[in-house]
């Protein structure tokens, strides 16, 4: 079942103050660090195009907040149309949780569509990769909604950060070179495509506009993990990451730009010294073109 959150008038008065200053912050103090990147990443990867209808995709956390804050300014300032959908679907989470996402889309002044789903109830039982199959279920429910809504994109708020935790990971854990794609057509739900626009935007400074406007966000949902600080898409877990990070900061005070060089690895493969490779599902040896 559906549920329309709209935002009385009322309550736009109430929470007047916290909004403004939230949306100030972003086209003044965090402009540089964050609507920069953001709209570079809309420009560099033509994310969005006219007449586009993009579910924004709300976890409740500081990034996909954000995200909707960030392509509410667009949407204002843009030089073409699109529409937006605000979508937020409650795989099972516990009340304080769901209140805390509602409150906060209030103070906001983001409109949100809230739908229900069992997710968590059907992974409770599951031992071998839960999160893998939660992260799944979740972006088919929401693939789903989407284009029950009309809409032909779903936007994640995946970051910079996330980008290059996910090319080490792949290399370390995977034995494989990969990362987050900016956007990606959808294989299941025909002419839908999944966008990244937080893709340029460092999660440091996501934080420093959360604790600026003295915002809190949920953490992890997750009925596993109830201290744990974010269930991933690509069903990696929180230790994993956590030690990725720790390593990418170590690297970094002896390489103060390790970060940038990991980002840059994969856009710049030459083909010509890769043993081997896959495209589409296919895989290719160096041996094909060798004399």
């Amino acid at each position: 079942m559906t549920e329309i959150k709209t935002i009385s008038p009322a309550e736009v008065t109430e929470y007047k103050d916290i909004q403004e200053k939230a949306e100030l912050s972003l086209r003044k103090k965090f402009h540089k660090q964050i609507f920069t990147p953001f709209a570079k990443a809309i420009n560099r990867y033509e994310l969005v195009k006219e007449h586009d209808r993009i579910a924004v995709c709300i976890s409740g956390g500081k990034d996909s907040m954000l995200m909707a804050k960030l392509f509410q300014e667009l949407k204002w300032h843009n030089k073409f149309a699109f529409d937006l959908e605000f979508l937020v679907m409650d795989p099972g989470y516990n009340e304080i949780n769901r209140q805390t996402i509602e409150d906060n889309a209030r103070k906001l002044g983001v409109p949100i569509t809230i739908f229900e789903s069992t997710i968590f109830d059907a992974v409770y039982d599951i031992e071998k990769s839960p999160c893998y199959l939660c992260a799944r279920m979740r972006r088919g429910h929401l693939y789903s909604k989407a284009k029950e809504l009309g809409c032909n994109k779903i936007a994640l708020g995946h970051h910079y950060d996330d980008v290059i935790e996910t090319i080490l990971m792949g290399m370390l854990y995977g034995g494989q070179v990969q990362t987050m794609m900016p956007k990606l057509h959808s294989t299941n739900f025909e002419g839908m495509e999944l966008i990244r626009p937080m893709y340029l935007i460092r999660e440091e400074d996501i934080k420093k506009w959360r604790d600026y406007n003295n915002l809190n966000f949920i953490q992890c949902a997750c009925r596993f993990t109830e201290t744990c600080s974010a269930v991933h898409d690509d069903g990696s877990s929180d230790s994993k990451r956590i030690e990725i990070k720790n390593l990418i900061a170590m690297l970094k005070k002896t390489n103060p730009y390790v970060e940038a060089n990991i980002f840059k690895s994969v856009e710049n493969v030459n083909l010509a010294t890769i043993i081997a490779y896959k495209k589409d599902g296919e895989k290719h040896m160096f041996l094909e073109d060798y004399d």
